[in-house]
Formats: C-alpha cells, structure tokens, sequence
C-alpha cells in the first residue's frame, strides 16, 4: 500500500509537501528492510525513476533528504538498479553529493544531511552494479572523493561526510583494480587516505615517527571510530602490492603509516567489540606494509614506568598484537579470517626484526621448567599454538607452525624443545627438515639456555610427544620368540593390506631430508650403494 502510495506521491499528485510526508512514511517502515517482494519490482523501478526526475529539480533540502531515503532504501535491491545506473543519473547523485573538482569549501552545514544520504545512495549502487562500478572510472569518481575528503580535513560537522566517502573509496577500490591503481599512482591517494587516518586521531608527534602517548586518554567516539575503519580499509585496498620500497619518499610514506597504526593499536573505541574491529583493520594493513619499514613499531623507550620495555625498546604495540592474537585463538572459530593475519604479520616481524623476536619468544617459549604434559595441553600461549600445528585448516596450521619455527630462529633442534616430533612433522615435512638443520634465514647468534629442571628431564623426554612419560610395561617381556615373531608378521600382514589397498602409503625420506615413497628411497639407496661398490 506504501509502495502505491509513494508512486502516486513522485508523479506529482499531493504537491512537495505530500510527496515529503508519503515518502517519510515510506521510508520508516521499510527502514530495516533488505529483502523484496518479486511482484512489486517493476512497481519499485518506476519509483527509482520518479524519485531521480525530482532530485534532478531543484527542491527543497528536507524533500531532497526524503528523496535519497527512498532511493537509499530502493538500491539494496539489485533488479532495481537497471533504470538508476545511467550516466546522467549517477551525475545527479555526485551533483547532490557535492563530488566535483571545484575548491570551493563545505560551508553551508544544512546542505550535510543531503551530501551524506547522497553518499550512502552511490555506496549501495556501486556494491549492487557492476554497470556503476564501470561508470565510476568513466566519471572519475575516484578523483572526486579524494577532493571531497581534502576540503572535510578543516571543516566541523563532517564526520559522516567523511565517513562514508571513505567507505566509497573502500568499495570503488575493492570491487575496480583500475580504480585501485588510479588510487595509488594518479591521485596520492596513499597521501589523502592517511591524513584522513590520521585527523580520526588526536595526534600529538614528538619525533619524527613517534606519537605522544596519552595512557590515560580518552575513547574514540562512534564516528571517530567509524571514520578510521573506513580509512583502514580504503588503505588496505590501496596498499595491496606494496611489498616492495622503490624510493626514499616511498619508505617515509609507509614509515609514516605504520607509526599511525602504532598510535591506533594504542588506541581504544567506544566499546570492547569496536576496539577490537578498530585493531583487526590495523592489523591487516600492517600486513601491507613492507616489513622493513615496521621498525617504528618498537621505538626507544624514555619513560621509566608507564610503558613496557625489552632491551630499552617500548613494546607496547607488540604486546597489543600478541593480546590481540591470544583473543582469537581463545575464540576458536574463524581462524583463517581472523587469527592468520596477526599470526603473518608478527612472524614477518620476528623474522625481521631481533628485539620484536626476543620479546615475543619471551612471551611465547618462555624457557622450559615443567616437561611433564605434553606441549599442547594446557593454557599458556605456546600451548594454544602448538594445538594449532595440527589443526585441520592447512592455512592456520601452516602459519602457527611457521610462527613458531621463526621463534626458534628457525632451528628444528630448538622447535621439536618446545612442539615435540609429532606436531613438528607437518612443518618439518614441507621444509624439507625431516632429518633436521635449519631453514634458510640467518638470525643472530645469541645463545638459548636451558634451566636445570629441562637438563635434568631431557634423557627422560619422549622426543615423539614432547613430554616426560612414566615407564610403560613392555608387553614383549612375558612373550616366547614364537609369540614375537607371531605378533610381528601380524603387523607386517596389516601395513601390507593397508599399502595394497592403497589406505597408507609408506613413505622415506630422502637424503636432502624431503619425504617420497618408500620404493624410491629404496632404490636410491641401492643405487648409491651400487655406485660405492663400482668405485672401490
């Protein structure tokens, strides 16, 4: 019925102030409404059309807000699109959202309400059409925001203007490579979309890459929250390629970054899950960042008590990323979205960077006193990790497995101390490892030591399971050498039918400490064998 009455109303029966009430009463009841009827979507596409024929007019900014309610309202519904995806409707929605490349500044303040509901109207056209996105790069929308958002950087009262051009920087440059690109290499758009990061924050710097720390400052407010969640995503997107540093300006931009996401890692939203969102889209930035340049993570410390120190080093951010990462492993759902990129970005960190490595190893593999459980049972962090070397997502068991061998500067005598052979093998295996060594990188040579209670224990240590085990009985011991030789073509009869039925495979391991199957380790033995008989 509100749907007739709307159509009734935008072909101009009732006058503007008729049409404003109807689509008012419109709009609250559909307000939450994300699901169509099929049966009314010609009925919905005539409004869309009625509705872009009165914005194109000059009316009145309340008429003109009801408008783009409706029309915000309209646009979840892909079918509907078709009629609102043209080049000179998508001109009146950048008109009304004053996306232009004009210098003129936002000064009348009873025009924001149409720039922001002008601005969510283009983000749900974009996400739904594949026709606008198209159009976007035709009519340089991308070149507009970022104008938009350098005339918001001074101005009052602009928090969801800016919030929501930055949410469709976000989506041109997720959903149009070419956008993103235009981003990065025509528009600065790393430039713009770290000044609006960083006016989210109240950011006072003391040095070059260092900001003051207010320990007791107070929250982001909502907006302030929402605006650099936006600005962290649109920055992820923009910086996906950058793994590489070409330039000196390059490193600065980037060094610069990362000492605002230092800042933000610091910094706390209005509640505990906004917090969290605001760090998770930190986290996966940094994780763009070359790695060379998050040496601003960790910065002299000169504070005696307030922060926490590790070699003269300020840790506080590391130790936000390793709280953030033991959040997640608690969780226990959504690893891969959630747990791999903290997990990837400290071990690109510790592989990097000494003092992180130490510190965190301090923290994760503290050294061994109490070897009577095995390794994954327990609270502690090493052991949520070392349960995760076998969990059943590849990913996650890859990257927790990986984190830790960096720990144990990549030494498998030092990561089989601390995981035991079994929830190493996976690792190992991959690497090429099986039969020990160490992995490529080259980490500094300062020596791990052991306390008096790991010494005393390690003759006793199942190498297998990591831990201490009491002495088991030997069935073998009350069994005649008939019963033993029984027993054991028994289980050569099982391994035999479980190999021909092709249930396992055996498996060898070649010289270079790769696995391959038993027959061609078999023969290259023999062939090596062959080889040393000849020479002699």
């Amino acid at each position: 019925m509100e749907l007739e009455t709307a159509l009734e109303a935008v072909r101009g029966r009732g006058g503007a102030e008729g049409l404003e009430r109807v689509l008012g009463r419109y709009n609250e009841k559909n307000r939450a409404t994300f699901k169509f009827d099929p049966a009314d979507e010609e009925k919905r596409k005539k409004l869309c059309e009625g509705i872009l024929n009165i914005l194109e007019k000059d009316t009145k900014t309340s008429c003109q807000v009801a408008c783009l309610e409706a029309l915000r309202i309209l646009s979840r519904d892909k079918k509907v699109l078709v009629p609102v995806t043209t080049k000179e409707n998508m001109q009146i929605l950048m008109r009304l959202a004053k996306l232009d490349m004009t210098e003129d500044s936002l000064e009348d303040v009873s025009n924001f309400p149409v720039i922001v509901e002008a601005l969510k109207c283009l983000c749900n056209i974009v996400f739904n059409s594949a026709i606008a996105q198209k159009l976007s790069l035709e009519l340089n929308l991308a070149a507009m925001l970022c104008n938009l958002l350098k005339k918001c950087k001074d101005q009052q009262f602009v928090d969801d203007i800016k919030c929501f051009d930055l949410r469709l920087l976000f989506l041109l440059s997720l959903l149009h490579t070419d956008i993103r690109s235009q981003l990065h290499h025509e528009l600065q758009g790393l430039q713009v979309l770290t000044q609006a990061l960083e006016s989210s924050f109240s950011i006072r710097w003391t040095d070059k890459y260092k900001a003051a720390e207010e320990h007791d400052g107070s929250p982001l407010s909502l907006q302030e929250t929402d605006c650099a969640i936006e600005a962290l995503k649109a920055l992820f997107n923009v910086t996906l390629d950058s793994w590489n540093v070409h330039s000196e300006n390059e490193s600065h931009q980037f060094r610069y970054m990362a000492a605002i996401l230092r800042h933000c890692l610091l910094t706390m939203g209005p509640t505990e899950d906004k917090t969290e969102e605001l760090h998770s889209n930190a986290i996966n930035l940094l994780s763009n960042i070359p790695v060379s340049c998050l040496d601003v993570l960790i910065s002299p410390s000169t504070q005696e008590e307030t922060v926490l120190k590790y070699n003269g080093m300020n840790m506080d951010a590391i130790q936000v990323l390793l709280d953030f990462m033991e959040k997640r492993i608690d969780k226990g759902s959504s690893y891969r979205e959630g747990l791999t990129p903290v997990l990837s970005l400290l071990t690109e960190c510790c592989r990097a960077h000494r003092n992180i490595r130490k510190f965190i190893k301090a923290q994760v593999l503290p050294p061994l006193r109490d070897v009577s459980n095995r390794p994954e049972v327990g609270t502690t962090v090493r052991n949520k990790l070392v349960r995760l070397m076998t969990h059943v997502d590849l990913g996650v068991k890859q990257i927790a497995a990986e984190f830790l061998f960096v720990l144990c500067k990549e030494r498998v005598d030092n990561l089989l101390k601390y995981t035991g052979y079994g929830n190493a093998a996976g690792l190992l295996a991959a690497r090429g490892l099986l039969a020990g060594g160490r992995g490529d990188h080259w980490y500094s040579d300062d020596e791990d030591t052991d306390t008096e209670e790991y010494k005393s224990a390690k003759p006793n240590i199942n190498l297998i399971t990591g831990h201490v085990e009491e002495p088991m009985p030997n069935p073998m011991d009350e069994m005649t050498e008939e019963q033993k030789e029984y027993e054991a073509m028994k289980l050569v009869n099982m391994f035999d039918k479980l190999s021909r039925d092709e249930v396992i495979k055996p498996m060898g391991v070649r010289p270079d400490g790769t696995m391959t199957p038993l027959e061609e380790t078999i023969c290259q033995y023999q062939t090596n064998d062959q080889d040393s008989s000849d020479s002699d």
